[in-house]
């Protein structure tokens, strides 16, 4: 009987500060059985991690996923890179565009589905400026000063 794992998200808060995400995707992440059990305990962290090319593949890079603690000799790598999985059609779409124009791909977040496979959710991302980046920090607040001005 699978327990309900479906509440198990780990997000990149990082990445909407300093990327303008253009377009997303939902890929599956290949796993050995201590990485699963780990994130599934939620213990990962994907601040400095983003996707690249190798050999046709996608892998993501930098994402640490903690040691299983029951894992012993078996464990894994904490910062080995993962493969994504994803169609053919997916991977030459985001292999052009990153080559073409000077994007890059960034992990937004990590999660479990219904069915209790890894997925991640990755983003092809273009770099803002210091001046977007306080941009978009004067319109959050603004918002916020709106959302406190309806209530009261």
């Amino acid at each position: 009987m699978r327990k309900d794992t479906s509440n198990i998200t780990i997000k990149n808060r990082k990445a909407s500060h300093d990327y303008e995400f253009l377009e997303k995707f939902i890929a599956g992440i290949r796993l050995t059985g201590t990485e699963i059990k780990s994130l599934r305990a939620g213990k990962a962290n994907l601040t400095d991690s983003f996707c690249s090319f190798r050999g046709g593949e996608l892998f993501i890079t930098g994402m640490h996923i903690s040691e299983y603690y029951w894992g012993n000799i078996y464990n894994h790598d904490p910062l080995a890179e993962r493969k994504l999985l994803l169609t053919k059609k997916e991977l030459r779409k985001l292999e052009r565009k990153v080559k073409e124009t000077g994007l890059t791909i960034i992990v937004i977040k990590v999660f479990i589905n219904d069915r209790g496979l890894a997925k991640a959710e990755i983003a092809l991302a273009k770099g803002k400026k210091e001046y977007d980046k306080r941009e978009s920090l004067r319109m959050k607040d603004h918002g916020r000063e709106m959302d406190r001005a309806l209530k009261s």
